[in-house]
């Protein structure tokens, strides 16, 4: 039928519906500014929040962004040069509770930033972190957080602090969490504890309490942590003016089956001698030692002491309770990225180093020595 004009009436367009399986139409940004009544620049201010924008205008835009269902284009995003908003954490084993409760403590500070936490584990590949750190650093994560003890390797530290250097230039950090830094000059930040002084305290607790032949196991050579905690074992020795027994130090993976059956079979063989207490280099290793001395028909404490590290909360829950070192796992990681946020912006500043505080938790597994 013809119009007033003479001119053919259009059909009305029906709304535009997507292709079979492709989904609803995304809003844009435009059509959040619109909406909002502001600029596209405006827009992504808000959603960076790395410009100052009024409160009523804040306000405007994300109940455009909400109305309409706008989600970031986060590789969009990436291709303009800017962040992610996201946050990597790497780990040996999540299933680990010394990591898990650290990456808890990333994924709840995380979160409260608005950022998104990424998990990786490396599962005790070698070169697993450099891979992910390089997989995270192309993913553009506005920080890499490595936890646990590091390979004390000077072509490893090499490899990691060139790592952190191309990380720092795209304006990334990287943070290690649980280790000692690499060098002055690398721009890492670094969350840690005394862990010298944690072995030191625990060791020196039972010589106090009379016991002279300690057993200690886990840990391989390589790896920071056992190094400072061995050295903390032979301190607390040295500053009483004693001897250890190098047969005492027992090295090895940190698992609860390292702790079963090294105790069970030095119990079998004797090869270490008699030992009167038990100092488990981690909890789980502190745990299975305990059950090789029941097995053994051996008392805990009457017969043997036993003492673990980190204090995750298998410690509380096992009989008798075990006696340990207390470690502020969910804080560490915590501390990691408020580290990293605190460190954003900074091109070359130097290292920064932000420490957490342990204690020695006394429980049920540990007693005087028995009167020989």
């Amino acid at each position: 039928m013809p119009t007033p004009q003479g001119k053919p009436a259009r059909a009305s367009r029906a709304p535009r519906t997507p292709r079979d399986g492709a989904g609803p139409k995304r809003a844009t940004v435009q059509e959040v500014a619109e909406a909002a009544g502001v600029s596209t620049a405006t827009v992504s201010r808000v959603l960076n929040g790395n410009y100052p924008v009024a409160a009523d205008t804040r306000r405007r835009v994300e109940q455009a962004v909400r109305t309409l269902g706008y989600v970031v284009n986060a590789q969009a995003r990436a291709l303009a040069g800017s962040r992610t908003r996201t946050v990597g954490i790497i780990v040996e084993d999540i299933i680990d509770p010394f990591f898990g409760f650290i990456a808890r403590g990333v994924q709840r500070q995380a979160a409260e930033d608005g950022k998104l936490c990424l998990v990786c584990s490396t599962y005790g590949v070698a070169g697993g972190e450099l891979d992910l750190i390089d997989s995270l650093r192309e993913q553009r994560a506005d920080a890499v957080i490595v936890v646990g003890g590091g390979v004390e390797d000077p072509a490893y530290r090499r490899k990691l602090a060139d790592r952190a250097h191309a990380l720092n230039q795209d304006g990334s950090w990287l943070v290690l969490c649980g280790r000692p830094p690499l060098a002055a000059d690398v721009p890492a930040g670094v969350v840690d504890y005394d862990n010298t002084g944690g072995a030191h305290a625990i060791t020196d607790y039972l010589l106090g309490q009379g016991h002279r032949r300690i057993l200690y196991i886990g840990g391989l050579d390589q790896m920071s942590v056992h190094r400072a905690r061995v050295a903390g074992f032979r301190r607390a020795y040295a500053s009483r003016g004693l001897e250890v027994d190098e047969r005492l130090i027992q090295p090895g993976p940190f698992s609860r089956r390292l702790g079963y059956e090294r105790t069970a079979q030095l119990l079998r063989d004797g090869s270490a001698g008699q030992f009167a207490a038990v100092f488990g280099a981690n909890d789980g290793v502190a745990v299975g030692a305990m059950q090789a001395l029941r097995e053994a028909g051996l008392r805990i404490p009457q017969d043997v002491s036993v003492v673990g590290y980190d204090d995750i909360p298998l410690a509380a829950e096992v009989t008798p309770a075990l006696t340990t070192v207390h470690l502020p796992l969910e804080q560490m990681g915590r501390e990691a990225v408020r580290l990293a946020v605190a460190l954003r912006g900074e091109s070359d500043g130097p290292t920064d180093t932000r420490h957490v505080g342990t204690h020695v938790v006394i429980r049920d597994s540990t007693a005087p020595a028995p009167a020989s």
